[in-house]
Formats: structure tokens, C-alpha cells, sequence
């Protein structure tokens, strides 16, 4: 076997390190850096972006991303099912739904709780 063969490969490597690294670079060397207070400002997590660490912040942060997490990963379950519905007939269909279902449930239950809510 000859290093041709492998040509391809390296080509796919390299315009795939090209296209995800040259936005990057370009973003860095060309976009703008004037920060501001609001730029500074917490958003999402809660906490101020520049102190401690080590410092204590809601649980309620967490509870929504582990939730996002597994809905999200329970959600990747159904693109291959989709796929391969016509080989798998009636029982995987059937299967499908009962773990749609398990979902739903799992859903409800957050979602009665409170979970979701955020104060």
C-alpha cells in the first residue's frame, strides 16, 4: 500500500482544520475588543464573569443544564431509529414509542416540580 492512498485523507484533515480554525483566526486578528459593562456582565450562569472561582452560585444552574443534557442525549436516539424504521418494522416503531413515552413522563414530572422554572 502506498502513501497515494492516503492523500485523500490528509486533504480531508486539512480542509477541516482549515474551516474550523480560519473563522477563528480571521474573528481574532479582524473583529472588534471594546469591552463594556454589559459585555462584563453576568448572563446565563448567574455569576459575575471575573471573581472567585471558588465562589458558591445557584444549584439551580446546574439542574437546568443536566436536564439539557439529558433530554438533549435522549433526543440523538431518535435520528438513527428514523433511519432505520422501514428495517426494524413494528417492533422497533413500538419500542420507539415506549421510550417517547418514558420521555414524556420524565418531562412532566420536571416540569410539575418546577424544575424548569427559573426565579
Amino acid at each position: 500500500m502506498s502513501l497515494d492512498s492516503y492523500l485523500p485523507v490528509l486533504l480531508f484533515i486539512l480542509v477541516g482544520v482549515g474551516v474550523g480554525v480560519a473563522p477563528q483566526v480571521l474573528g481574532y486578528l479582524l473583529g472588534p475588543n471594546r469591552p463594556d459593562e454589559k459585555k462584563n456582565s453576568p448572563y446565563e450562569c448567574g455569576f459575575e464573569a471575573f471573581e472567585d472561582a471558588r465562589m458558591k452560585f445557584d444549584v439551580r444552574y446546574y439542574l437546568v443544564a443536566i436536564l439539557f443534557i439529558l433530554f438533549d442525549l435522549e433526543i440523538a436516539f431518535l435520528f438513527p431509529w428514523a433511519i432505520a424504521l422501514k428495517e426494524i418494522g413494528a417492533v422497533g416503531f413500538w419500542a420507539m414509542m415506549i421510550f417517547l413515552a418514558i420521555l414524556v413522563v420524565g418531562f412532566a414530572y420536571e416540569w410539575k416540580k418546577g424544575a424548569l422554572d427559573w426565579e
